[in-house]
C-alpha cells in the first residue's frame, strides 16, 4: 500500500478510534513512513500495532501513551530502540522483530514477552531493567556470539529463542531456567552442552538443528517431558541408551547426521508419530523399532541399509516409509501387513520384491 494513501486510512482509524473509545489500534501493513500525528490523542489506548510498515524512528510524544501494555513495532526499519519508550512504564509485550537494531538499551525492562529476532545484534546490555518477569524471549536471527549472564535469572522464562546465532558454546547458567518449556537453538555452531542443561525438566521442545554437535550427552534422558526433539544436521555418529527415556516424544528427527547404530531403547518412544533417520550411516536396524505402533512417517532413506527386522511389519499405522537409496537386496515378508503405506525403495539392489507388496499404495523400484 502506497504510504499516501495508507497514512489517510491510518488517520480514519485513529479518529474513529478516538470516538468510540477503543483501547486497541491496528495500523499495520499501511506503508507509513511515520506514526499518525493523531494518535498524541488517544492516551486510553492499551494495545498498538504499527508493524509492517516503512518506519525509520517514532516520535517522543508516542511515550505519553502510558496506558499501553502492548506495543508491536516488527517489520520496520527502526535502527534503535526509540527513546520515548521508556516512559511506557505499563509495557508488558514489545515487538521489535526484523528491524535494524545494533543495540539494545540498558533501560528496557519491565516486560513479559520481548521479539528481537531478525535484528543485527551483535552483544546484549550487561545490566539491563528489570526483565525478570520475562516469560518469552526471542533472540534470534542476530549475530550474538555469547548471551549474558542476567540471562541466568529469567527465572519465569517459559520460551527462549536464540537459533541463528554465533554462538559456540551454551553457558551452564541456562540450565538454572528450570521454567523453559521451549528452548531453540538451531544454526549456531555449537560442539557440545553443557550438563547443567539437563535440569531443564519441563522442556517440550528443544531444537538443535544445524550444529556441530558430535555426541549426546547421557542427561539428554533427564527431559522426559520433551514431545518435540530436533537433532538434524549435525555431526552425531551416536546416541545415548537415555534416548528411550523421552517416552512423550512425538517427533524425534535424527536426519542429515552420521549415525552408525541406534539404541535398542529407541524403541521405547511409543508416542513417536515421525521419525525421521535419513541421510545417516545406519547399516542395520534395532529389532525394537517395530515397537512404535503409532508412527505415521518412517524415514530411512540414504542410508547404507542391507537388511530390515521383520518387525517393521507391525507399523500398520504408516502413511508413508521411505527406504530408497540404500543397499538392500531384499524386504521381509512382514511389510505386506503395512496395508495404507506409502513405501519409496528406489536406488537399491533388489533382484526381487515379495508378492506380498503388490498391494501397496506407491511402491517405486
Amino acid at each position: 500500500m502506497e504510504s499516501g494513501s495508507g497514512q489517510t486510512i491510518a488517520n480514519e482509524r485513529a479518529n474513529a478510534c478516538l470516538r468510540d473509545g477503543s483501547t486497541t489500534l491496528d495500523l499495520s501493513r499501511l506503508g507509513l513512513a511515520a506514526v499518525p500525528e493523531a494518535l498524541v490523542d488517544l492516551t486510553h489506548l492499551t494495545a498498538l500495532n504499527l508493524g509492517h510498515n516503512q518506519l525509520v524512528d517514532v516520535p517522543s510524544w508516542l511515550g505519553n501513551l502510558t496506558k499501553l501494555t502492548e506495543l508491536h513495532l516488527d517489520f520496520n526499519r527502526l535502527a534503535a530502540v526509540p527513546e520515548g519508550l521508556r516512559n511506557l512504564v505499563n509495557l508488558t509485550v514489545l515487538n521489535l522483530q526484523a528491524n535494524q537494531l545494533v543495540t539494545v538499551p540498558e533501560w528496557l525492562g519491565g516486560l513479559t514477552w520481548l521479539h528481537l529476532g531478525h535484528n543485527e545484534l551483535v552483544d546484549l546490555p550487561e545490566s539491563p531493567g528489570d526483565l525478570t518477569g520475562l516469560t518469552s524471549l526471542y533472540l534470534s536471527h542476530n549475530r550474538l556470539a555469547a548471551v549474558p549472564e542476567w540471562l541466568g535469572n529469567l527465572s519465569n522464562l517459559k520460551l527462549l529463542g536464540l537459533q541463528a546465532n554465533q554462538l559456540v558454546a551454551v553457558p551452564g547458567f541456562l540450565g538454572n531456567l528450570t521454567a523453559l518449556t521451549g528452548l531453540y537453538l538451531r544454526n549456531n555452531e555449537l560442539i557440545d552442552l553443557p550438563e547443567a542443561l539437563g535440569n531443564l525438566t519441563a522442556l517440550t521442545a528443544l531444537d538443535l538443528r544445524g550444529n556441530r554437535l558430535v555426541a549426546m550427552p547421557e542427561w539428554l534422558g533427564n527431559l522426559t517431558e520433551l514431545d518435540w526433539l530436533d537433532l538434524r544436521e549435525n555431526r552425531l555418529v551416536a546416541l545415548p541408551e537415555s534416548l528411550g527415556n523421552l517416552t512423550k516424544l512425538y517427533r524425534l528427527h535424527l536426519d542429515h547426521n552420521r549415525l552408525t547404530r541406534l539404541p535398542e531403547s529407541l524403541g521405547n518412544l511409543t508416542e513417536l508419530n515421525r521419525l525421521d533417520l535419513s541421510h545417516n550411516e545406519l547399516a542395520a536396524l534395532p529389532e525394537s523399532l517395530g515397537t512404535l505402533t503409532q508412527l505415521r512417517r518412517l524415514d530411512l532413506d540414504h542410508n547404507g541399509l542391507t537388511a530390515l527386522p521383520e518387525s517393521l511389519g507391525n507399523l500398520t499405522a504408516l502413511d508413508w516409509l521411505h527406504l530408497d537409496h540404500n543397499r538392500l537386496t531384499a524386504l521381509p515378508d512382514s511389510l505386506g501387513s503395512l496395508i495404507d503405506t506409502a513405501l519409496t525403495v528406489g536406488y537399491n539392489r533388489f533382484v526381487a520384491l515379495p508378492e506380498s507388496l503388490g498391494h501397496l499404495s506407491v511402491l517405486d523400484r
